[in-house]
């Protein structure tokens, strides 16, 4: 007779659950089988579910359940009902249900299955093409479904602390107005305002400032936003943050409450005390000692800047290529690798190939001899011994070391080293190639330039947004020095990763028109892009300032996952496809027709 199982005989237990204090207990268990084995007369499988495995044993003594047993494969969905028993002697000390196994006396079969294209295991080396193409069967492993229900549990706190810290979680449009930002944005056809556009929400940004104009004080959201950019290893087209906002607060207030949260997270999921207030460090010091505003403070190998050294010695002491990149507004930076750590000829040839792919022309290198002489390096041909001995001062160096140099555009100088130091040390084991290895740097980056400016069209652009409060001190350079402004903007690090960033508002309309000017922007196209926040805030707008920071790359960095991919349940590929669905796809010219929108086809690709 078949057991009603589901309908009547529900499941008791998950199948990571059960130890020896159940022993004699009848059980239900529901799962899918893990692997099988036929001892000639018993069959034993693992039956899994997300919590863990469990082993049952089929006697032929329970003989409808023995028989049907001997169908069971890999991943048959199943149900099983039995008695749980001591394994004796022959516990299984890597599994959390070691101590026991479940002897069947029912079993059913809810679904078979077709041989995986892949084995469902922690470990495998199927390309990730064809894992992304069979996601839902990539997710039934124990890592991927570890890293979601770690994330499921990240949510739960970050909502349980923000409602307990007084905030409330309010939503806003995926669906709203174009306006200029960072990043570009998807575009969604209106079919009932035929030519005109939606844009997906990059952030909530001016939405969330709104939310304080209107009185709500303290706002939060765990959101999905949407930027249409270049992917990379911790970068999605869609993406989630958990999003804040508050009103009558200092930038220091806001520092407060992030750093609790990020205690909560760190304690709760990995039982880690983080130390707070976390480490400040200004935005120029950041770029003068690490070439980028996101540091990773596990490690030393900081830049030195030799630029004002150079000029001090006139003519680059005689290498003309660092005296002509002096010349031209350019700088001259240094990284010291040490002769405990030293690399081979060989390997340091390799570091010049690597600077060439982040962008540099090469890698002027140096080999710090006996009496300070400089081996192994054509500049030491033509340096005068008055600026290599100021140069080895400056950098420390010692016999052994090993000197790089980058000189030229400041830009490409930054980050040409930035990349090269984190290189050199995955390269000298002073960090693991993914993960904390156990070692956690938080750090703020703080007082960053409110402009930057562009090359290409030779105008200032906001490094931000152009709501974003400068310096009071600054305040009067809006016009007449743009460069020198600096603002209240900060980014959370961790790692090397910028884990979230934000800044204090503008909130005075004569200084919101000042900054406007400085980015060349008239009043009648303030209005035209921003003219809804605009008057919003001549209506008793508060003091206010916010931050997001990036629930996938929190994830990733607390769940030690190798890319953003690992702890997303559904991820596009680096461009931009879902292998699973085949999304992006085609439509038809019914569909197109309907939104206003006709396709053109790609341009020729040039001979």
């Amino acid at each position: 007779m078949a057991v009603p199982f589901i309908s009547e005989v529900k499941r008791t237990h998950t199948c990571g659950q059960l130890t020896k204090e159940q022993v004699g207990q009848e059980v239900v268990l529901f799962g899918w089988v893990q692997n099988r084995r036929d001892h000639g007369g018993a069959v034993f499988i693992d039956l899994r579910d997300r919590e863990g495995l469990t082993q049952v044993v089929f006697e032929p003594d329970a003989k409808e359940a023995h028989e049907l047993a001997g169908q069971l494969r890999l991943e048959f969905c199943i149900g099983v009902r039995g008695k749980v028993i001591s394994r004796g002697k022959n516990v299984n000390p890597k599994m959390k249900t070691g101590e026991i196994e479940v002897k069947a006396d029912a079993l059913t079969i809810f679904n078979r299955s077709e041989p995986t294209p892949f084995l469902i295991e922690d470990s495998i080396d199927t390309a990730e093409d064809k894992r992304l193409a069979h996601r839902y069967l990539d997710l039934r492993r124990k890592p991927l479904q570890q890293s979601l229900m770690t994330r499921s549990k990240m949510n739960a706190l970050t909502r349980s602390y923000m409602v307990q810290n007084g905030f409330l979680e309010l939503e806003t449009p995926f669906m709203g107005k174009y306006t200029p930002g960072g990043a570009r944005n998807f575009l969604v056809p209106s079919r009932l305002n035929p030519g005109k556009f939606y844009a997906l929400a990059e952030s909530p940004q001016l939405y969330k400032q709104l939310f304080m104009v209107a009185g709500f004080d303290r706002y939060f959201q765990i959101v999905k936003c949407f930027r249409d950019e270049d992917l990379r290893l911790d970068r999605q087209p869609e993406f989630t943050q958990i999003d804040v906002e508050m009103s009558f607060v200092t930038q220091d207030d806001i520092f407060t409450i992030i750093e609790g949260l990020i205690q909560k997270l760190w304690k709760e999921v990995l039982n880690v005390d983080v130390p707070t207030p976390f480490m400040r460090m200004n935005f120029d010091e950041s770029m003068a000692k690490y070439g980028n505003d996101k540091p990773d403070l596990r490690f030393g190998l900081e830049h030195i800047v030799l630029t004002d050294l150079i000029r001090e010695h006139g003519e680059g002491g005689g290498v003309p290529l660092i005296w002509e990149a002096v010349q031209h507004k350019g700088i001259v930076k240094a990284m010291v690798i040490p002769a405990d750590k030293a690399l081979s000829r060989a390997e340091s040839d390799k570091l010049e190939e690597f600077a060439k792919q982040a962008g540099a022309r090469g890698l002027a290198r140096a080999k710090v001899g006996e009496g300070g002489e400089w081996t192994q390096s054509p500049l030491a041909k033509t340096i005068s011994p008055a600026l290599r001995q100021a140069i080895n001062q400056a950098c420390n160096a010692k016999t052994g070391d090993l000197l790089l140099f980058q000189f030229g555009r400041e830009s490409l100088v930054h980050t040409v080293m930035a990349n090269l130091r984190v290189h050199v040390a995955k390269k000298l084991g002073l960090i693991p190639e993914y993960g904390s290895g156990g070692v956690w740097r938080f750090l703020w980056v703080v007082n960053p330039p409110l402009f930057e400016y562009d090359e290409d069209s030779k105008t200032w652009a906001a490094a931000h947004h152009a709501f974003t409060r400068p310096h009071d001190g600054d305040v009067e350079y809006l016009l007449t020095d743009p460069g020198r402004v600096k603002c209240h903007r900060y980014d959370v690090v961790l790692n090397g990763f910028e884990i979230g960033g934000g800044s204090i508002r503008l909130h005075d309309p004569k200084v919101q028109a000042e900054v406007f000017k400085a980015l060349g922007i008239e009043e009648e196209e303030a209005r035209t892009k921003f003219g809804f926040l605009l008057d919003a805030l001549k209506y008793g707008a508060p003091p206010h300032g916010g931050i997001a920071l990036g629930m996938d790359r929190l994830v990733m960095l607390l769940t030690s996952a190798e890319s953003l991919r690992d702890v997303i349940p559904f991820p596009k590929t680096k461009t931009g496809t879902d292998l699973m669905t085949s999304a992006p796809g085609d439509v038809d010219e019914r569909q197109l027709k309907e939104i206003h929108v006709r396709s053109a086809p790609p341009p020729a690709p040039q001979k």
